[in-house]
């Protein structure tokens, strides 16, 4: 039984996971994943939208019942060493590295594992409702492995996150978008994420996958090296047909249309190209 669904629309991959009755991931729904993020690859796809296929929940979190069957099985587990999280690392790097958007619609409880998931997505969308959002793994006697602490480190401050981690917060969407944890709120996460993937959808595919390379391989490192990153990544975009076409069709605009234009951009035929 397949854990993880796909429907694609005009471009945009809706992948939903569906694992009753809690919507716990799992090795199995890892594996799954990683081999969809290699077919996301592909040039015929625009943008990914990731979402829970329960009502109330996106991904729970990480399966504590598989957890445990590990942690009991201290040779194994000494065998396997770091291995166990490294995968999981690398799975969620290579999502954030697709060089295309990707759109978490958050329609539920949304902890541990799944969080970490979410965190590696480029835009977090929360649903209103009684859910919780965090990393509760503290309290169950571990961390979060799966690259929360760093993840989220990096995304809120050490500070903020080493208090959160520590105290094993789990909290509701509106104090997530407080903290900066989701980009924003909707009464239908999956509904807003579609909306915002059709968006980018139809944006130039090389300034896209550009830009974001450059933000994420940048904030790695030091100022010089990011600005060294960012110019490689600005040649590019000037040296595609994708960007020839968008500034052409923009200074062909009379100048009274161009804000708008800006505002809300006619596509000028990226898809398909």
């Amino acid at each position: 039984m397949s854990l993880w669904t796909t429907e694609t629309t005009d471009g945009v991959v809706v992948a939903t996971y569906l694992n009753p009755p809690m919507n716990y991931f799992c090795a199995d729904g890892v594996r799954e994943l990683w081999k969809l993020i290699e077919s996301w690859r592909s040039p015929t796809v625009r943008a990914v939208v990731l979402t829970g296929g329960m009502d109330g929940k996106f991904i729970t979190h990480y399966s504590v019942e598989e957890l445990v069957a590990l942690a009991k099985d201290r040779e194994a587990m000494r065998k396997a060493g770091t291995s166990l999280t490294a995968n999981y690392h690398e799975m969620l790097k290579h999502l954030r590295d697709l060089p295309k958007p990707v759109i978490v619609a958050m329609n539920g409880d949304t902890m541990g594992g799944g969080f970490e998931l979410s965190l590696s997505c480029d835009i977090r969308v929360g649903q209103r409702g009684d859910y919780r959002f965090g990393l509760p793994e503290v309290k169950l006697g571990i961390l979060p492995g799966g690259s929360g602490t760093q993840r989220l480190a990096r995304l809120i401050g050490a500070g903020r996150a080493v208090e959160f981690v520590l105290r094993s917060r789990v909290v509701k969407p509106e104090d997530a978008l407080a903290l900066g944890l989701v980009h924003e709120l909707a009464d239908n996460a999956l509904m807003r994420a579609q909306e915002i993937a059709h968006e980018m959808a139809n944006l130039p595919p090389v300034a896209m996958a550009r830009a974001k390379h450059a933000v994420y391989l940048g904030s790695d490192t030091h100022l010089a090296a990011g600005l060294d990153i960012e110019s490689s990544a600005f040649l590019e975009t000037m040296l595609s047909d994708d960007g020839i076409l968008a500034m052409q069709t923009y200074v062909d605009l009379p100048y009274e249309q161009r804000r708008d234009w800006l505002e809300h951009p006619t596509n000028p035929g990226y898809k398909g190209r």
